[in-house]
């Protein structure tokens, strides 16, 4: 692939959205006819610690293309096994519409990895691009299914209310509901858009989309809990006052992702933007992407995304470095009050596949294990005993 594009691509599946980066009520069914409801499980308890995950999209997918994952004692094992093992208790989904170019995330995978994740006793976040692609900071590309409303904001919130409601009381019935879900992923620009983004974002439109999010959101389950992402945590405090006085609050979480090479903020001010953002909104906040190299080598054809550019000061590319790079941001998340942190695609090692540009994996210098599929160092940041 082009790396222009690449980097572009990766703002919006891993963020970016900086300047620095190349790429970001309740109540009843209201169209239609109301539908049965299908029996939730039963309400959990709200716990209390802090969410260690992984990003596991990709899993299924490599494992079809050759990929054997192998623990800390060289030993093959189901990668699900592995994270849950190490001590990650939440893995990220993404969802996308209808992606005709790859037969991965869409719902029939998304199905098999929730039930993965529950197998092992994990929490799920399940990720609504609203799109066909990569929905990021620079690219918020409406689903080809609906390009022909494109221009009636109320008929697209019915269309994106209708797919957000059928498909969370889907995965209610066959008991894979998720226990949180974001409504758009990295939605820093406006979302529903074709080609090149507008700016700056029109709100009547914007928030009468995403507030129909979230009432399918709430319409199809009282437990499920609300995420709201943005990419790069400067990016959040404009977005948020913007979406505030738009309208947009009925929310629980607020998401970022945080990449130090496409951001403004330094890895030691992460705290305090994370503390400024919580006694604005008084919401609960999770770091839902961020990643750091183990190595600057490239394992296959496909370019890696990130490199010495992406490296922060006291942590070098190696698999010390990777660890502290994490235990140093898991520390400042929970001084700023901040209850989660979750690692984009540690498992997206190199295979004979292809990618949309290239051959092998963009992120294989970037995975919790190295180029033998053998899990890093880094992947001991998910105890909680280790820092």
């Amino acid at each position: 692939m082009k790396i222009k594009l690449l980097l572009m691509v990766f703002s919006l599946v891993a963020s970016c959205s900086s300047s620095n980066g190349d790429d970001i009520p309740t109540g009843e069914r209201e169209t239609g006819n109301p539908k049965e409801e299908p029996k939730e499980e039963e309400v959990q308890e709200e716990i209390s610690e802090f969410y260690l995950g992984a990003d596991l999209s990709y899993v299924n997918e490599m494992e079809d293309c050759g990929a054997v994952y192998y623990d800390a004692t060289n030993n093959a094992k189901n990668p699900y096994t592995i994270f849950k093992d190490a001590g990650a208790n939440i893995v990220r989904i993404r969802l996308w519409h209808n992606p005709t170019w790859t037969s991965y995330s869409a719902i029939v995978d998304v199905k098999e990895s929730i039930q993965r994740a529950k197998a092992e006793g994990m929490k799920v976040l399940l990720d609504f691009h609203y799109s066909d692609t990569w929905a990021d900071p620079g690219k918020q590309e409406i689903p080809a299914a609906w390009l022909d409303q494109i221009d009636n904001t109320e008929a697209l919130g019915n269309l994106l209310y209708e797919y957000t409601y059928d498909t969370l009381t889907d995965l209610i019935t066959e008991n894979l509901a998720p226990d949180i879900v974001q409504v758009g992923n990295e939605i820093n620009a406006m979302i529903l858009q074709e080609g090149e983004l507008e700016w700056p974002i029109d709100w009547t439109r914007n928030a009468a989309i995403l507030n129909k999010g979230i009432k399918a959101v709430r319409d199809a389950s009282s437990i499920i809990e609300i995420m709201l992402h943005i990419a790069q945590p400067e990016n959040a405090t404009w977005w948020f006052e913007q979406a505030t006085a738009a309208g947009v609050t009925d929310y629980d979480w607020i998401g970022l992702s945080y990449y130090p090479v496409w951001s403004e903020v330094e890895l030691d001010d992460v705290s305090n933007e994370i503390s400024i953002l919580k006694s604005t909104y008084d919401k609960r906040l999770m770091v839902v992407e961020t990643a750091y190299i183990f190595t600057t080598e490239n394992a296959d054809a496909a370019n890696n995304v990130l490199g010495n550019d992406s490296l922060v000061q006291g942590f070098e590319a190696t698999q010390e470095g990777q660890l502290g790079y994490l235990n140093k941001l898991k520390e400042e998340i929970e001084v700023g009050g901040g209850e989660g942190l979750i690692y984009w695609e540690p498992a997206w090692v190199s295979t004979s596949c292809n990618t949309l540009w290239a051959q092998g994996s963009h992120w294989d210098n970037a995975t919790l294990f190295d180029h033998d599929n053998k899990v890093t160092m880094g992947m001991d940041f998910y105890d909680a005993s280790n820092n």
